[in-house]
């Protein structure tokens, strides 16, 4: 039995989105068992996996006490895929104490963030690369193969797809939330998740397209066919405010729904994949709805839609700004508008 250590810790979506290498590791090493190191915030994300036999909390600020946990596993793999200085020197230390067969980032021979030969085709687009951030932001923006297929490179397996099991207690609260705030006998439910972390605020599609999506949709479907669900994570609730009194302004009659910021993790996930479509950035709840098989239109401007696969579940509405996948702060999104977002929705609705 093959014993395999993944450490992947953040971001959430990427946690997420990472699942899709569980098929192909238990593909090419039958009754594997897998540890999976992740951050505690991301744990609900893989702790119900049937792949996963062991989720390990990490403390970032403590490797030094996990590395001693963790090396107790006797690993015969680890896959270090987290760039992190901090998480690199984990990986190096459990190889070194474990003799493992390590893929992935790691240290080099002076002690700095590295990554193994197998890694380039992956962290030769990011901040560990070797031939510098400016060689690696071409490759980025060159790129066009998928993230699952990049990282199934990475560690020698075939690409798969990621998943989603939640816990029935989330998957329950979902439910009730649904069914309160959106019940089936009102019509479709559409959730937008529209808004951006803070690192690329132009993610987010613009306020003002919003509305005009809700009232296009709205008008073509019937606002009495089909309710939208305003969606975001904690720090958008004032953002949220402002999309319900324009789309509101825009189209009067449209059933619109805040069912609040403040879930759970989980439950959030579960109201997700409840969904008959969601509308979303590149963000978190994309990840989620790709795990749970829920159609999806997503849009893209500062960041890359080719990494993104979404496994035929839907569409993606990508900038055609100059700028659009260059993965700066100020990227032109003023071409992910309610028009272009509308059509691509209703096309999926058929």
């Amino acid at each position: 039995m093959e014993r395999i250590l993944i450490i992947k810790t953040g971001a959430l979506g990427d946690v997420l989105r990472s699942t899709s290498l569980l098929g192909g590791i238990h593909s090419r090493w039958p009754g594997a068992e897998v540890t999976w190191v992740t951050a505690h915030g991301a744990e609900p994300l893989v702790q119900g996996h049937p792949e996963v036999q062991r989720v390990f909390a990490l403390d970032p600020n403590d490797c030094a006490g996990a590395a001693a946990e963790l090396s107790a596993l006797k690993p015969d793999r680890i896959l270090s895929l987290d760039d992190d200085p901090e998480l690199c020197a984990l990986a190096a230390n459990l190889q070194q104490q474990t003799q493992a067969v390590l893929a992935g980032a790691c240290l080099d021979s002076e002690g700095q963030p590295a990554y193994t030969d197998d890694g380039e085709c992956w962290f030769g687009m990011g901040l560990l690369s070797r031939d510098g951030l400016q060689r690696a932001d071409e490759r980025k923006l060159a790129n066009r193969r998928t993230h699952p297929d990049l990282l199934a490179q990475v560690i020698g397996v075939l690409p798969g797809r990621p998943a989603l099991h939640l816990s029935d207690r989330d998957l329950g609260i979902g439910a009730e939330v649904l069914d309160r705030e959106v019940p089936r006998s009102k019509g479709l439910r559409i959730g937008l998740n529209t808004g951006a972390g803070g690192r690329w605020r132009t993610k987010a599609m613009r306020p003002a397209e919003v509305a005009d999506l809700v009232a296009r949709l709205a008008s073509r479907l019937g606002s009495t066919a089909v309710q939208f669900l305003i969606l975001g994570g904690t720090d958008e609730t004032e953002r949220n405010q402002e999309l319900l009194g324009l789309s509101r302004a825009a189209a009067p009659a449209a059933q619109l729904i805040d069912p609040g910021c403040d879930h759970s993790l989980g439950t959030f996930a579960a109201m997700v994949g409840g969904l008959d479509l969601l509308v979303t950035s590149d963000s978190l709840a994309l990840h989620m709805a790709v795990a749970q098989g829920c159609k999806t239109v997503a849009f893209f401007a500062p960041t890359s839609p080719h990494e993104i696969e979404l496994y035929g579940l839907g569409e993606k509405v990508i900038s055609t700004a100059p700028d659009a996948g260059n993965y700066a702060r100020d990227t032109d999104n003023s071409t992910i508008t309610g028009e272009r977002v509308a059509g691509a929705v209703l096309r999926q609705l058929n």
